[in-house]
């Protein structure tokens, strides 16, 4: 592949001159602001290996994260790619995302298939990219074009559109690649100049399935509004009596033929249009109030649609797997088999299309969600390929529009989301203004909220799958109490879990009254850095006017510190973890961090930069304004005193350096540890045992290269951190001990692997407990107090106000982290009848709100990959079947509670007779709508 003119290339093809890492990332983020202002269909981006340009971002300081899984970080080369901080990276390297198959025409190289953005690769423009090979070199060069996803919206086209094509003539394959934007014309051109033919005397064919169904007419219709799939059969057809024309595909279409795609199409589609089967001949037509049908009259569709025998009534047709899409078929035959949405989309629901909601996407998708629907009851047990549904997801979720695999939730969450503002019946919105509860009644804020809602979102969605939350914040500092009623589509519930890990970190004493001291400790596996450093806390018996700074090392050197609220599942077994025993009082003053470089014997401040060299942890302390370089050095005496050699030996117990008559300061002062200017002015000056022995240096970069020596005169210059390099050599090791700096333990050391133990189920009503439990807000999230006029850590309730007829709940099972993706494999035991939520509903209605199953949608494997089914029930059989792909079969009810349960579907039931079990299906009345 050629690489494009970089514009920066000298004439002789030498590299640019290199320049420093910080002038690196200056010009690669002024180029990334320049092109996300200048967005447009045509910017060339190029795909660029994670894990180089991880390696670039370290060196350049940027403190950008990566998540990397662990299979691609073993299946990556590391060779060329150092993992150092601050060590310049090798060439570019993207050997790790490409597979040379040989198997596409053309000298490109083929990316592999499934890579995610920001896992696996990273997008940057094309003048970015121009830069980095210029400073690097190295490749292979993988340029992408970004395409216009709708008005707005553009996305770049990392993978192109594969086309297998067949010879009719002697049935061949070639493989060809265009983007999905370009027009069936465009691809006549390629096959034809691929096979020497001339334009007019081919035709192409749409041959999914090898089924000759559709001849594709040149157009300017691009491949997208074809549908067709990554993979997929094109046919080259030519004819030998030179016979062309439309009239070959003119009465021979497939199911994708059905799908409006202009809204003047609209009652003849939705309002009846005739059903195809997959051959060429047009099939009977099952949909109420139809006003157009090819081959029957209303009342023969529905004669034909009651003559049908039990085994061929609809509702048991498979969906074909189009590549990666087990999630969107086991959310769509969980929603497909929902009483309430059946009876509508089997309806005319012609005049509720709503095509002018800039929110919506002009009607498109739910039509084509109605016309998927439609075939999946009147297939009987012939599978569908959504292949038209799939094209309409892709085209407005461009997150979707791919073939990785997906969160069946995810889909469902923007598909219910999409169906109501396409099925939106306020074509106008009127603007409303929501009022404060200003201690009003519950019953009527909620009422009035509600009314609110409606007046603005009211469809066949919010009709029955939408409830109402009753939120209540508290400040924590003036108790002012805000409420407020919210609806919910959905409820997502966390899993209790009792798991714990042990992790070790290392204490380090701030005010030189102690040695380090690792401390291991038990925590909840998945919980925060707070019940961390707590349970440090009570480890290392931290006093009231102390607190822990907890931060990772790595590389010597602090990478970052870590608050409270962060997930634990954040840090890794092989981490290196430090807590810094700190007072209160210097919480906000400016922070020392302290980094220790080890000079080889005969080397001086002019020797290259590599021979000088971190080693040991970094120390932490507080200091306050207005200091010199006798301030830091006095700070550093304190710090380093207990490793001292010459002075007398500390006694030590449990970590803590007993008082002896040789300490230098009263370490039960109240300023014990906090190092600003006055207290180091008043310290006894003989109590320290003379000049400091280390030479000292002032950093005054980010990456420690640049430093300037600090004198006792020396003006340091107010900052949050202030970055010293306390240089050793052997005169230093002579007088101080450094071996208590050395090797930090990891957070935890596997030493062999012990026997998983099986897991306590829990209970959906703990989930649901657990959901509504009180809580504060993190400090990401804090509320706008009206009273105290900023934002609080308020405390966060959530009650159900209102619940929907159908009632979907998300078992939480995924959490991400910095570095790892987890899924919890926990057994939930939840109910599949009589299902009782009054208790928890809020309103005094004086309702019932009994709930029976009627679907699942189960998750398989890890996250790496896994796989998506489904479970629904047929209630006018009162049988459950399992939905796996295309393959459908029945289920027994014992069966179906599993560990792969992920998303439940429920729907509320109501007694005829108050004297009847809700449980007994066929005597209770199931809610519609």
């Amino acid at each position: 592949m050629t690489i494009p003119d970089s514009g920066f290339l000298m004439d002789d093809g030498a590299s640019c001159l290199p320049i420093p890492p910080e002038e690196e990332k200056r010009i690669v983020n002024e180029l990334m602001e320049k092109s996300e202002r200048n967005l447009k269909e045509g910017n060339v981006y190029y795909v660029v290996s994670s894990r180089w340009y991880g390696s670039w971002q370290r060196y350049t300081q940027s403190g950008q994260q990566y998540l990397y899984s662990e299979e691609s970080l073993d299946s990556q080369s590391s060779n060329q790619v150092s993992s150092n901080t601050g060590d310049r990276p090798g060439p570019i390297d993207n050997s790790d995302l490409v597979s040379n198959l040989g198997t596409i025409e053309g000298d490109d190289p083929e990316l592999h298939r499934n890579l995610e953005e920001g896992q696996n690769y990273t997008l940057v423009p094309q003048e970015v990219w121009e830069k980095l090979f210029c400073w690097y070199k190295g490749g292979p060069a993988l340029p992408r074009n970004m395409i216009m996803i709708n008005e707005n919206s553009y996305s770049v086209e990392v993978y192109s559109l594969c086309l297998k094509v067949v010879d009719s003539r002697d049935n061949s394959q070639s493989v060809i690649t265009l983007s999905k934007k370009a027009s069936v014309d465009d691809l006549y051109q390629k096959v034809c100049s691929l096979k020497g033919l001339e334009l007019e005397k081919v035709n192409i064919w749409d041959y999914f399935n090898k089924q000759k169904s559709v001849l594709l007419a040149r157009s300017n219709k691009t491949l997208e509004d074809e549908f067709l799939q990554m993979d997929q059969e094109v046919l080259l057809d030519v004819p030998d009596d030179g016979s062309f024309g439309p009239h070959l595909g003119a009465n021979c279409r497939n199911d994708l033929a059905l799908v409006a795609l202009e809204p003047s199409r609209l009652p003849r589609t939705i309002a009846g249009g005739p059903t195809m089967s997959n051959g060429c001949s047009a099939g009977q037509t099952f949909y109420k109030k139809s006003s157009f049908s090819s081959t029957s009259s209303k009342d023969d569709a529905y004669d034909s649609l009651s003559s049908i025998s039990k085994a061929d009534k609809g509702g048991l047709a498979g969906l074909q797997n189009l590549g990666n899409t087990c999630f969107m078929n086991s959310a769509i035959q969980c929603l497909v088999h929902t009483t309430p949405i059946v009876k509508y989309f089997l309806d005319d629901y012609t005049d509720d299309i709503n095509t002018q909601n800039p929110l919506g996407m002009r009607g498109e998708l739910a039509i084509a969600f109605g016309e998927l629907l439609r075939k999946l009851w009147s297939a009987g047990r012939t599978t569908i390929a959504p292949r038209a549904f799939k094209g309409k997801l892709g085209r407005f979720a461009p997150q979707f529009s791919g073939y990785n695999q997906h969160d069946s939730q995810e889909l469902l969450a923007f598909l219910l989301d999409g169906l109501h503002e396409d099925l939106n019946r306020v074509k106008q919105k009127p603007y409303i203004e929501m009022k404060d509860s200003d201690d009003r009644p519950d019953e009527e804020v909620a009422e009035e909220s509600w009314r609110y809602h409606k007046a603005r979102n009211d469809s066949i969605i919010v009709d029955v799958c939408q409830g109402q939350y009753k939120s209540t914040l508290v400040c924590p500092a003036c108790g002012k109490i805000s409420i407020t009623f919210d609806p919910f589509m959905y409820l997502t519930l966390p899993l209790p879990s009792n798991a714990t890990r042990t992790m070790t970190v290392t204490v380090f004493y701030c005010d030189g009254s102690g040695l380090p001291m690792p401390y291991t400790v038990t925590v909840p596996k998945h919980g925060s850095c707070k019940g961390l450093i707590q349970a440090l806390g009570a480890a290392c018996c931290l006093r009231p006017d102390e607190s822990l700074l907890l931060a990772e090392v790595y590389n010597n050197q602090i990478y970052r510190y870590l608050d409270n609220s962060m997930d634990l599942t954040n840090v890794k077994d092989e981490d290196y973890l430090v807590a810094y025993r700190l007072p209160n009082r210097g919480i906000g003053k400016t922070k020392l961090e302290v980094l220790h470089r080890w000079l080889e014997r005969g080397t001086s401040d002019s020797v290259k930069g590599h021979d000088r060299k971190l080693f040991l942890t970094p120390l932490v302390m507080h200091l306050g304004d207005s200091l010199t370089g006798a301030d830091i050095e006095k700070a550093i005496s304190r710090m380093m005193y207990p490793l001292k050699r010459t002075c007398s030996p500390c006694k030590i117990d449990n970590g803590f350096a007993s008082k002896t008559s040789d300490e230098p300061f009263d370490n039960s002062s109240d300023d014990s540890g906090l190092m600003n200017h006055e207290m180091l002015e008043t310290d006894d000056e003989d109590s320290f045992t003379g000049e400091l022995a280390f030479h000292l240096s002032l950093v005054e970069d980010t990456r420690a290269s640049v430093t300037k020596p600090i004198q006792k005169d020396t003006i340091i210059k107010p900052a949050l951190t202030v970055k010293v390099l306390l240089d050793w050599a052997e005169k230093e090791h002579q007088l101080y001990d450094s071996s208590y700096l050395k090797d930090l333990p990891e957070v935890h050391k596997s030493g062999f692997t012990v026997k998983k133990t099986k897991q306590e189920a829990i209970s959906l009503f703990s989930c649901l407990d657990a959901f509504l439990k009180e809580e504060p807000l993190g400090p990401d999230d804090m509320w706008y107090c009206p009273s105290c006029k900023e934002h609080k850590q308020a405390s966060k309730k959530l009650d159900l106000w209102k619940l929907p007829d159908i009632l979907v709940v998300h078992l939480k099972r995924f959490s991400y982290s910095r570095f790892l993706k987890n899924k919890l494999d926990t057994f939930v035991n939840f109910p599949i009848q009589n299902l009782d939520l009054t208790k928890y509903v809020k309103a005094s209605d004086g309702q019932k709100y009994m709930y029976e199953l009627y679907a699942i949608s189960n998750h398989y494997g890890g996250l790496g990959g896994g796989h998506y089914t489904a479970y629904a029930k047929l209630v006018d059989e009162n049988r459950w079947y399992h939905f796996d792909d295309s393959h459908v079969s029945p289920v027994s009810e014992t069966d179906i509670r599993t560990t792969a349960a992920y998303l439940l579907f429920y729907q509320r039931v109501k007694p005829v007779d108050p004297d009847v079990q809700v449980g007994q299906t066929s005597q209770s009345h199931i809610m519609s709508s």
